[in-house]
C-alpha cells in the first residue's frame, strides 16, 4: 500500500473502484454486465437491418446472439444471488452446461455457414455502417482474446464462461464482416473465391467454438468428479442454469 500513488489511493477511496479492483465476483458482474449490454446493441442493429432491409442473414446471426445473451443472462442471475468463489461444484456444473449450449448451437452456426457458402451471398452493411461494424468486430476479437488469457489465473468457472461466451462472439462477428467485405467491395468474377474463403473461415470459426465447447465439458467434467469424490456422493441439486 505504501507504494501506491496518490492518484491510485484516491480512486480507491471510491467504494465501486475498491470493489471492482479488490473483489473478483463484483468485476465478473460488471463484466457481465458490460458484454451483454454490447450484445443487445449488437442485437438490436442486426435484427434491424434484417427487417429493414429484408436480409435472412442479418435476423439469423441476431437470432444466435438473443441465445448468447441469455446465457450471459443466467451467468450474471447466478452471479447476483450467489456471487463467485462460494460454491465451486455449482460454478462448474454451469460452466459445463455453458459448453453443451455452445456445442448445440453451433450446428444453427454451421447452418448459417452452409446457406452463405452454397447462395454465395452473406452479410451486408449499408453505406458506412460496414466500417462501424469493421471497428467493432476487430475490437471485442483482440478484446476478448486478451479477456480469455487474463482472467484464468481467477480461477472462476463463471468468468471464464463469460469470456468464452465473449469470444465466440466475438469470433462470428468476425465471420460476418468478413462476408459482409468481400460483398461489397468484391466484384463479380471473385464469386468462387467468396466461396472458398467463406467456408474456409466458416470451418475455422465452427471447429474453434467446438474446441471450446468440448474443452469445458471434459475439463469441468473431470474437476467436478474430483470435488464429488472428495465429498463423498454426488450433489443432489438439478444442473440448470436458473438456480442451485
Amino acid at each position: 500500500m505504501d507504494n501506491e500513488s496518490p492518484l491510485t489511493r484516491r480512486l480507491l477511496g471510491f467504494s465501486l473502484i475498491k470493489r471492482f479492483v479488490g473483489e473478483v465476483s463484483f468485476r465478473t458482474e460488471v463484466s457481465l454486465y458490460q458484454g451483454l449490454f454490447i450484445n443487445i446493441i449488437y442485437i438490436g442493429i442486426k435484427l434491424f437491418s434484417g427487417i429493414y432491409y429484408r436480409s435472412i442473414w442479418f435476423v439469423a446471426l441476431s437470432i444466435y446472439y438473443i441465445f448468447l445473451a441469455a446465457m450471459r443472462s443466467s451467468l450474471l442471475h447466478y452471479t447476483r444471488r450467489q456471487g463467485t468463489g462460494k460454491d465451486m461444484a455449482s460454478e462448474w456444473r454451469r460452466y459445463r452446461l455453458c459448453g453443451i449450449i455452445l456445442l448445440f448451437m453451433n450446428q444453427a452456426l454451421i447452418g448459417i455457414i452452409v446457406l452463405v457458402v452454397y447462395q454465395n451471398s452473406g452479410f451486408e452493411y449499408p453505406g458506412l455502417l460496414i466500417y462501424a461494424m469493421a471497428l467493432y468486430a476487430f475490437y471485442a476479437a483482440i478484446t476478448a482474446v486478451m479477456n480469455v488469457v487474463k482472467f484464468r489465473k481467477y480461477g472462476s468457472p463463471i468468468m471464464s464462461s463469460a469470456k468464452v461466451i465473449n469470444l465466440t462472439a466475438a469470433l462470428v462477428s468476425m465471420l460476418s464482416l468478413e462476408t459482409a467485405m468481400m460483398a461489397q467491395f468484391g466484384t463479380g468474377d471473385d464469386a468462387s473465391f467468396r466461396q472458398i474463403m467463406s467456408a474456409c473461415t466458416g470451418a475455422g470459426v465452427s471447429m474453434i467454438v467446438v474446441g471450446m465447447a468440448v474443452y469445458m465439458i471434459i475439463r469441468s467434467t473431470k474437476i467436478l468428479k474430483q470435488i464429488y469424490k472428495e465429498q463423498g456422493g454426488m450433489p443432489d441439486d438439478k444442473h440448470s442454469c436458473s438456480g442451485r
